[in-house]
């Protein structure tokens, strides 16, 4: 049982996108706080009514976001 839902996060060109790694589920929003809003409700609602064990998630799972940068590296003069 997996007790951790994996999601991606990074910078589209004008929104923030999450993408579940673990369900097949994709979001996105304008400001960070946003996204975390909207991902939240498009987990609970994702997983409504469905069999938690079936899916292979753990009752309670959590939800584990890592955040895609790309540095602006700027060649040394």
């Amino acid at each position: 049982m997996k007790h951790i839902i994996q999601v991606s996060i990074f910078k589209g060109d004008k929104y923030f996108v999450a993408e579940c790694l673990d369900l097949s589920l994709v979001t996105q929003g304008k400001t960070l706080d946003e996204l975390a809003k909207n991902l939240e409700e498009a987990i609970t609602l994702h997983l409504e009514g469905e069999n938690l064990a079936e899916l292979g998630l753990a009752e309670q799972p959590s939800v584990l976001a890592n955040f895609e940068l790309t540095p602006q590296l700027h060649a040394a003069a």
